[in-house]
């Protein structure tokens, strides 16, 4: 019997500290730097993001999210995660462990987004460094996945940096902007190499968001 789902509706994610950033769970109070976020860096996410729905950000949308955020985390299905700037408080952008799978698999798979104006900074990666240790010690998960488009060699980067390795290739494997896209498989173990503090932040570019 795994025990984690009846722990996490009595107690939720706590504040998980990374370098120069942290990551939460979202809250109401967050609609409106969300939403200008959001907006504001629509051009960039669009290529990388299935459709928008019309109404997606507006204030009713942001609550029936929060809502399937709590409903997700009690079935231990999915956590999100708000990642905020620590010096200023700035929201950043926002990164997901989804389709938590349990029993003889325990893993999930790893998706985000960082706004326009925070992409090339390092933000994601020390997120992504952060979220990891959570994942495998307080989630219980072995087996982290990722996927993103072969044209996104930013985000390709960012997961070998972290220590995701190729597994695979899925043809039409998610539907992005309205397309059904070949994507390159990534997988990540407990076991796998620890990561390394010292990352090289000019090292990185603007990293567009991997599969949602």
């Amino acid at each position: 019997m795994w025990p984690l789902s009846s722990v996490l509706m009595i107690e939720p994610l706590p504040v998980i500290e990374g370098n120069g950033v942290y990551l939460r769970l979202p809250q109401m109070k967050d609609f409106g730097p969300w939403r200008d976020l959001r907006e504001e860096s629509r051009s960039f996410l669009t290529p990388w993001e299935p459709l928008w729905p019309a109404d997606d950000l507006t204030r009713g949308a942001f609550r029936r999210r929060l809502r399937r955020y709590t409903r997700d985390m009690v079935a231990d299905e999915a956590y999100p995660l708000f990642i905020f700037r620590q010096r200023d408080h700035a929201l950043l952008g926002g990164l997901t462990l989804s389709n938590v799978r349990r029993g003889v698999c325990q893993a999930a798979s790893l998706g985000y987004w960082m706004g326009a104006p925070f992409a090339g900074q390092g933000y994601m990666k020390a997120a992504v460094t952060a979220l990891l240790p959570v994942a495998y010690d307080m989630l219980h998960l072995r087996r982290i996945e990722a996927a993103c488009m072969p044209s996104n060699q930013p985000s390709i980067r960012l997961l070998e940096s972290c220590g995701f390795v190729r597994e695979g290739y899925s043809r039409e494997y998610l539907c992005i902007n309205g397309t059904w896209e070949d994507h390159i498989l990534f997988g990540r173990l407990r076991h796998d190499q620890p990561l390394r503090e010292s990352v090289r932040r000019d090292a990185l570019e603007q990293v567009p968001p991997a599969a949602q």
